[in-house]
């Protein structure tokens, strides 16, 4: 990765705009050799392209397919009851950093789906599940589900299904009703060493003031992820239950977020899309503040209700 920046900077003569256009160009393939590189020596090869499973098939390409990933999308609803009776709520909007690449942690199938008839969640393996949400009875806390109001079954991904189960260990809420699951023998640390490169080399831009690399990174880990599934843009993989697991995963790091957040005797205001969470109180004496991804930063503050 630095050689592949101080090679851009050089051909764009110091152009620094050009040399990171040029890079993000780039992210795809380049990310796609590193995925390569950090597979070598591996105890096992995973399956690059997976297709014919229904429930990860787009009908056409204006459509989705039927894997809900729990992404948030939630104000607490004490909060504005209580802000249309002019209680005021001082609220810092933080930013989670690097969403997608702290995601990149997580149970990820090795070979290709099989369907299970199960009403359990496995945790050596990895897939997608088809389930009936829990009831949630947590008014000042989003649903893990996230955003949903239809009822009735869905398909889940696996990290989403993991969250569920730890949820219920801490007694927050029942499992979740498992009606069978399409799943393959699963590792953790399918893409670990690529998220920690990466980390490193972004860590390590950030201390020095290198906005090339920073952007570089952060394209790479972001393109990964959204071209993963199914992607004219990255003919080299095909894993719509990866993209699912992976985006799944940084909503859930997101929710853990928040019911830190709630157990620390913050407020939580609102939690949206995969790195967004809004709460009232000391969060620095909850949250450590910086851009590494253990650390979170303040994007603004600003008040509801009150004069």
């Amino acid at each position: 990765m630095r050689r592949r920046v101080l090679e851009e900077v050089e051909r764009a003569s110091g152009d620094l705009d050009a040399a990171t256009a040029a890079l993000i160009k780039a992210a795809i393939p380049d990310v796609m050799n590193l995925v390569k590189a950090s597979r070598v020596g591996a105890r096992y090869e995973h399956t690059e392209f997976v297709k014919g499973i229904e429930p990860l098939s787009r009908q056409s390409q204006k459509t989705s397919d039927a894997i809900w990933e729990g992404r948030p999308k939630w104000q607490n609803p004490e909060v504005r009851t209580r802000v249309k009776s002019g209680q005021p709520y001082h609220v810092s909007a933080l930013d989670m950093n690097a969403a997608y690449l702290s995601a990149l942690k997580c149970w990820l199938p090795i070979g290709k789906l099989v369907e299970v008839d199960t009403d359990r969640h496995d945790p050596k393996q990895s897939g997608i599940y088809r389930i009936t949400p829990p009831t949630w009875t947590h008014p000042a806390l989003p649903n893990p589900i996230g955003d949903r109001k239809e009822p009735g079954e869905i398909w889940v991904p696996d990290s989403l299904v993991r969250q569920l189960v730890e949820n219920h260990r801490h007694g927050l809420a029942d499992l979740p009703t498992i009606h069978g699951a399409m799943l393959s023998g699963a590792s953790e640390a399918m893409l670990e060493k690529l998220r920690r490169a990466l980390a490193e080399v972004r860590k390590e831009a950030i201390a020095t003031g290198d906005q090339v690399t920073v952007d570089y990174v952060k394209a790479m880990y972001a393109k990964l992820v959204s071209t993963v599934g199914e992607s004219n843009a990255n003919f080299e993989i095909r894993r719509p239950d990866w993209m699912h697991i992976i985006r799944s995963k940084a909503f859930t790091n997101l929710w853990r977020k928040a019911l830190r957040a709630h157990h620390a005797g913050l407020t939580v205001v609102r939690v949206s899309g995969t790195d967004e969470l809004h709460v009232s109180g000391d969060w620095r004496a909850v949250f450590s503040e910086g851009r590494n991804l253990n650390q979170v930063k303040e994007k603004e503050t600003y008040t509801l209700g009150g004069e």
